[in-house]
């Protein structure tokens, strides 16, 4: 304990989203208080959900025992005030800042021990743009308001070591030397328990490490150690071409976004990325190093990136191939914390309507269903049923699998071929604007954000795609005149909202510079504009 410690209780705020066990923590606390003969109470306030509000576990612990004080009952209070907190505990990023703005995060006087990954909230993911909170700007707060602050990915300390995050996040308490409760008792209290012994020694013993800046957390670059190439032959071929066509600075993403394609494809897939991005290469070569672009490539790396998102659309055969994956059953298995002899049961839930029976149909077939759909979206509707499939059993698994097996007549299927056509149109508009100037041509680039999903998401990202290209793109390109800063006003309110409202404010201001534009069709970019970073792609 800190020498400067005195007499007031050691107050606790642990934030914990439902199933991450801040119940079994705080549980783990109590008891090391009791069996050190410390006055200890704790409450808790439950939240709503997993994502829309964490529950918070209150604890305080005087640091003298029962005999120092002369066998008195201290008052200690039920709930947290702000600026009052000694030690705050947040599982993952988010409950970091909405600590810091309910203020229990105090630089006089709070020590904070927080996980530095994020867990998606609904609102982020519902978005049809990037809506992600900048987790920097959290963690910059988070150091700046807190007296001490320990942070680290708790989650991948778990993972790493077998371990669950609350032993992890015990062996960081304990390395914060707030408690008169040594290391030495709270592993004799892991021990005592007698549940997942060696793990849970584990995860606390890193975290203890982490805390005492033992170990220090790296952060590598995004596509750092890691490749989607397997030591197959063809993807050898592909790693040669790209070492020797590509400079290093783009390789990252080239090879990442070929071996996704490959892997959603075949082989002649994946040539046929490289050959696309071959001519957006030649175009940043053209400039050579003293051009206007420096030689940074910088147009083909983004080209390279979301060509490979492009070409890897989302279909019926992609999810269930992503569905039916070992790893992906592993990190099923591990969330829910099963034991090796433990079942699992894991129900997959689809719901398939007009649009995805249109996608694997021929071209032109399928291009009657859908066109069927489009005038008719109240029976449409009707046609949508759902499936609900266990890929724990051998008779669901194989249907799943054999959905994704399809994929090998996914070319003769309407989607696909529609996919490629607005690819092509995608690239041909990129390299015309690249002629013009590099940002506009970058912008452009940036469009193929609106296209993504599919059913009804696919359909308004393509009418909102198609509206820009049509209102503002072509005219461009026509005129010879670089517009980057407007498509980018125009791409940024289509992501705003699902309906198109801000887009056509947005280019209504635009034909009409002096008219007010109303603040639903203005949006910013945040620092996340990557959303779907392939070097961070699922899989």
């Amino acid at each position: 304990m800190a020498a400067n410690q005195h007499e007031r209780p050691v107050s606790i705020v642990i934030a914990a989203m439902g199933g991450e066990g801040g119940g079994v923590l705080t549980t783990w606390l109590v008891s090391a208080a009791r069996k050190a003969n410390l006055p200890v109470q704790a409450t808790s306030v439950p939240g709503v959900a997993q994502r829309t509000g964490a529950t918070t576990y209150y604890v305080e612990i005087v640091p003298k025992t029962y005999e120092e004080l002369g066998d008195r009952e201290p008052v200690m209070d039920l709930y947290p005030g702000p600026g009052d907190i000694d030690l705050m505990i947040s599982t993952e990023l988010l409950e970091t800042g909405r600590a810091l703005e309910k203020g229990f995060i105090s630089p006089v006087r709070t020590t904070l021990i927080g996980s530095t990954h994020r867990v998606y909230t609904l609102a982020e993911k519902m978005a049809m743009g990037d809506a992600r909170y900048d987790g920097d700007k959290i963690l910059e707060a988070a150091r700046q308001m807190a007296k001490r602050a320990i942070l680290f990915d708790i989650e991948r300390a778990a993972r790493d070591t077998g371990s669950i995050m609350n032993a992890v996040i015990l062996g960081a308490i304990a390395a914060s030397d707030l408690m008169p409760i040594s290391a030495e008792d709270f592993e004799q209290g892991i021990k005592d328990e007698g549940k997942a012994v060696e793990s849970n020694l584990a995860g606390f013993r890193a975290g203890l490490a982490y805390a005492r800046g033992e170990i220090v957390e790296m952060h590598p670059k995004p596509g750092a150690g890691r490749s989607t190439f397997r030591p197959e032959k063809s993807t050898e071929e592909f790693k040669a071409r790209i070492e020797r066509d590509y400079p290093a600075t783009v390789h990252p993403v080239v090879m990442e976004g070929c071996g996704r394609v490959f892997d959603f494809q075949d082989a002649k897939y994946a040539r046929l990325y490289l050959d696309r991005l071959d001519t957006i290469r030649a175009i940043d070569e053209g400039r050579g190093a003293d051009g206007p672009a420096g030689g940074d490539f910088k147009l083909t790396n983004e080209v390279g990136r979301h060509l490979a998102l492009r070409m890897t659309f989302e279909d019926i055969m992609r999810v269930a191939q992503l569905k039916t994956r070992a790893s992906r059953f592993e990190r099923v298995r591990g969330e829910v914390e099963a034991k090796p002899d433990q079942l699992v049961r894991v129900t997959e839930h689809f719901k398939p309507g007009p649009y995805e029976l249109a996608s694997v149909l021929p071209r032109g077939l399928g291009r009657r269903v859908a066109g069927w759909a489009d005038k008719n979206p109240s029976k449409a509707r009707k046609w949508h049923f759902g499936m609900h499939i266990r890929t724990d059993t051998v008779w669901g698994y194989t249907r799943v699998r054999m959905m994704a097996g399809m994929r090998k007549l996914r070319r003769i299927g309407y989607r696909y071929a529609e996919e490629q056509d607005l690819i092509e149109e995608w690239l041909d508009l990129v390299r015309d604007a690249a002629g013009i100037d590099r940002d506009f041509a970058l912008e452009v680039a940036e469009c193929a954000r609106l296209i993504k999903g599919y059913s009804d998401t696919h359909k308004r990202g393509v009418g909102n795609y198609r509206k820009i290209v049509d209102s503002l793109i072509r005219p461009a390109i026509a005129a010879g005149k670089p517009v980057p800063a407007e498509v980018a006003k125009v791409r940024t309110a289509a992501l705003a909202d699902p309906e198109g409202e801000s887009l056509s404010q947005a280019l209504a201001s635009l034909a009409e510079p002096d008219k007010p534009v109303s603040k639903s069709g203005a949006s910013t970019q945040t620092k996340g504009e990557a959303a779907g970073d392939i070097t961070a792609a699922a899989e």
